[in-house]
């Protein structure tokens, strides 16, 4: 487990050509949101892949800095011809990046095993 800021935990793993980051958040309030794009991006450097997984299932709702940071990740990635994939969102957090339009952007999965088959979930 490595600490991110106050209240930011990332639970990394590596796999066969991907790396699976749970990003845990126990408290939404939490002011600050840290620089995840950067810290990612410097994990999957050092894990020499380009395919990442963000498990979501331990945040609270998403929120426009949150968002802004797996948007400049997820651009970052696909510069370089890699994949981005989330999955273990909450129903009220689909509806946020369904309500913004960026489902496009942000590829979502009910679960790790769809995510890596490639098999979107299926809009609730």
């Amino acid at each position: 487990m490595q600490t991110l800021a106050p209240e930011w935990e990332l639970e990394v793993q590596r796999g066969p050509d991907w790396l699976f980051i749970r990003i845990r958040n126990p408290d939404p309030d939490a002011s600050e949101v840290p620089d995840l794009a950067d810290h990612i991006w410097s994990l999957m450097l050092q894990h020499f892949t380009n395919r990442v997984m963000l498990e979501l299932d331990g945040i609270g709702p998403l929120r426009s800095e949150l968002i802004g940071e797996l948007l400049r990740l997820q651009r970052r990635i696909s510069q370089q011809g890699g994949l981005l994939r989330l999955c273990g969102l909450s129903a009220e957090n689909r509806r946020i990046l369904e309500t913004c339009g960026l489902t496009d952007r942000l590829p979502i999965y009910d679960c790790r095993r769809d995510a890596l088959l490639g098999r979107p979930s299926k809009p609730r």
